[in-house]
């Protein structure tokens, strides 16, 4: 059995080496590193998977969310609605804009925005509501929609942890992570389900002058080169890794195959285990299982990383201290115990290792070794 990996991108690129291997070749045979065809090839071909009028490439996905903010003029001011409970980009390009992160609990169940805790922050000065589609899972897109609309307030979907992860209303309609609010940001780093081999990201939307305004901000706030009507950013997505990403596309709903057929795996070896909680999939919206994490009760999750890992078996936190508890941003007077349920997963949760090239030996292995911990 091979070296168990938490993510094995390499095996992922001999897969499928020859069209990647093409894919740079060209890009190497035609010397346009920086906007060259791929990048707005990629756009396309994007937009028409995930169901999306318009699709804007940036260089990465914190850059999307900061772009996203800066089209719809967000600053000092201003609040933005966020989870407490997610990677820190979403807080972060809030606060370097001068608006205020507005943090709300998670639900413990899907461990998203609890919408309950989200109308509640509501205030005259909410003009951005931004829910994080975490470990590739939607969040309650209807409900949130419903309450900006009351509200008159804009969303920003984080869906860079779920590309191709799709949610249904109550009318059977189904749109793609990233479609249903005002702007949806991606990622594309390597780990990601789809992703390149450096940084990259986009922004997806319906509005065709908000397209504008992004593809604008992400090129110096220039709609025409040397004229700079808004104040903007250097971000694009470089033609290599734009030639890489349409080579992938294509195998995106393979790879995610391939996930669940992991996250299948661990429900049926691993459902047994009293002191273990699996992941809740809501029924509304489909997951991509960028991660696969558990809840480990009792006290135990440090000791089970420890015992894995001397197995030959990573995991990782994701994460290990919620955002209002980050030295960075106690200027915001939260204090411990005013989002228990971001408190409480950052003591319990534990990636197990997610990705397209799992093999059962190494899913068998895995589950094993948890059945018989001795903890």
């Amino acid at each position: 059995m091979n070296p168990i990996q938490m993510v094995d991108l390499k095996s992922q690129y001999l897969r499928i080496k020859p069209e990647i291997d093409a894919a740079i070749q060209r890009v190497l045979d035609s010397t346009a590193f920086i906007q060259g065809s791929p990048v707005f090839d990629f756009e396309q071909q994007l937009a028409q998977y995930a169901g999306s009028k318009h699709v804007v490439s940036c260089g990465n996905g914190t850059d999307a969310l900061l772009a996203a903010l800066m089209a719809l003029g967000i600053g000092e001011g201003d609040e933005v609605i966020i989870p407490a409970f997610t990677f820190i980009a979403a807080v972060e390009v809030v606060a370097l804009l001068g608006a205020t992160p507005v943090l709300v609990d998670v639900c413990d169940d899907s461990f998203n925005m609890d919408v309950h805790a989200l109308e509640k922050a509501v205030t005259p000065k909410t003009k951005v509501i931004l829910p994080v589609h975490l470990y590739g899972q939607c969040a309650d897109m209807e409900l949130i929609l419903k309450i900006a609309k009351k509200h008159n307030i804009k969303v920003i979907e984080d869906a860079c942890q779920a590309v191709g992860a799709t949610y249904t209303f109550s009318d059977g309609a189904m749109k793609q992570a990233g479609t249903m609010g005002d702007v949806g940001c991606l990622s594309f780093f390597p780990s990601k389900n789809l992703g390149c081999y450096g940084d990259g990201g986009a922004m997806m939307t319906q509005d065709a002058d908000l397209c504008e305004r992004l593809r604008a901000i992400c090129k110096h706030g220039s709609k025409e080169k040397y004229h700079h009507q808004l104040v903007g950013l250097n971000s694009r997505l470089d033609t290599l890794q734009a030639a890489i990403l349409m080579a992938k596309l294509p195998h995106l709903d393979d790879f995610i195959a391939a996930r669940g057929f992991a996250a299948q795996y661990y429900y049926e070896a691993l459902k047994g285990l009293d002191w273990i909680e699996l992941p809740v999939i809501k029924e509304n919206t489909t997951h991509t299982f960028h991660q696969f994490t558990l809840r480990v009760k009792e006290g135990k999750r440090d000791a089970l990383k420890q015992y894995l890992a001397a197995k030959g078996i990573p995991s990782m936190i994701y994460y290990p201290v919620p955002a209002h508890l980050q030295p960075a941003y106690q200027y915001l007077n939260y204090k411990e115990g005013d989002f228990p349920v971001a408190e409480q997963l950052c003591r319990e949760v534990l990636s197990l290792p997610m990705h397209t090239e799992l093999s059962e030996n190494q899913l068998q292995y895995i589950c094993k070794t948890i059945v018989d911990c001795p903890l």
